[in-house]
């Protein structure tokens, strides 16, 4: 539970520092730039999310079926 709460700070953490970049820095092609990159952490975040819930369950029916 508490890798999640750190990936999610720290998500919030870049993206606040990002946004900040693009208010004082308003140039289109750094706002795309800036949001790719946004984009690809959010999607990282959430499949690693997916993974490791799949994972979880695989280890699960493991150990259930060498019981």
């Amino acid at each position: 539970m508490t890798d999640k709460l750190m990936a999610l700070l720290a998500l919030a953490v870049l993206t606040a520092y990002l946004v900040i970049l693009v208010v004082y820095v308003p140039r289109l092609d750094l706002g795309l730039i800036i949001g790719a990159t946004l984009l690809l952490v959010a999607y990282d975040f959430l499949i690693h999310e997916h993974r490791r819930k799949s994972s979880a369950t695989a280890d699960d029916a493991e150990r259930s079926a060498g019981d």
